[in-house]
């Protein structure tokens, strides 16, 4: 991935997205710009025209911290949007080290993790690298993300699922947040380990089957994704509502455990009961498929969902 093409696209998104009025500026009536001029930002930041140009042309290798926590302040970037900068100015870095890479189709987790990927009873929980890759889950996540599992070729991903399966329109009742939640996650994974082919694999292949994915690609926004609610409606047990939290993980640097609960006694408590019951004929001790329930069916082929209208 091109670093200095994702730092002068990212900065000129963000000074697009920022009014004159919000930061105490005359409007002007000859803008040729949406949002603020470089000339703007640089005195916001404190900073020569000069050097903020260079910035965003992409020479953001040697920016001081102050440097980048003042354009940050001056284009009023968020926590998520803040931390990407940082992530793009650490990977132009010359001396910068990549993170620490794993092979999604040969890493496994370890006993004691599956142990407690299985002590989680009541809801799904499971592991899962930046790219979106489920390494490791119990057995209510195999069963909450049954049509992810069965799609052609593993590990298992979220965002293959989420965009290129007919399915998901129904497990997500609001897809597009989905949508955008995921674009926002592998954008910010791209920031992070810019030279990790996998992932540009993945983005490739999304861009190229997906109008909805290059959409949103092409908007960089970026997120923090670490709790919240989200609603599901799953073809076994009908509509969720559950809680999320996600931690990165010590031992693994890069990965992190999601676990979802519903409220006790909500119907949502309930359904998930329910699906945990057909979980357990389903599925063995580790997730594996048993004997007593039909096999889900091979995901449909792919389609834009241009296509699916005309």
């Amino acid at each position: 991935m091109d670093n200095r093409a994702e730092v002068k696209r990212f900065l000129a998104t963000r000074r697009a997205r920022v009014t004159p009025r919000e930061v105490g500026l005359p409007e002007g009536s000859n803008r040729r710009v949406p949002g603020l001029r470089r000339s703007e930002v640089a005195a916001l930041a404190g900073v020569s025209v000069e050097y903020y140009t260079r910035i965003e042309r992409g020479a953001i290798a040697g920016a001081s911290p102050e440097v980048l926590d003042a354009i940050a302040r001056a284009l009023r970037l968020d926590d998520a949007e803040h931390a990407h900068l940082f992530d793009l100015a650490h990977a132009a870095s010359p001396v910068a080290r990549p993170p620490r890479r794993r092979n999604p189709k040969s890493w496994a987790p370890h006993r004691s993790l599956q142990w407690i990927l299985d002590a989680v009873s009541d809801g799904p929980a499971f592991v899962r690298n930046g790219r979106m890759d489920i390494l490791a889950a119990n057995r209510l996540a195999r069963a909450f993300y049954r049509h992810t599992f069965d799609m052609p070729g593993r590990p298992p991903n979220i965002a293959r699922f989420t965009f290129l399966d007919e399915r998901a329109f129904a497990f997500y009742p609001d897809w597009k947040m989905f949508a955008d939640v995921t674009v926002a996650i592998l954008r910010t994974e791209a920031a992070r380990d810019p030279h990790n082919k996998e992932l540009h694999d993945l983005i490739g292949e999304l861009s190229t089957r997906s109008a909805e994915f290059r959409t949103r690609w092409g908007a960089h926004d970026v997120r923090h994704h670490g709790a919240g609610f989200k609603t599901f409606d799953h073809d076994i047990v009908g509509e969720m509502t559950l809680a999320y939290e996600g931690m990165n993980m010590e031992s693994e640097p890069g990965l992190s455990i999601t676990v979802y609960a519903a409220e006790p006694g909500s119907p949502s408590a309930e359904r998930m009961r329910l699906l945990a019951s057909w979980a357990a004929g389903e599925y063995g001790e580790y997730g594996e498929r048993g004997d007593s329930g039909e096999a889900p069916r091979q995901a449909e082929a792919p389609a834009d969902r241009e296509q699916r209208a005309e």
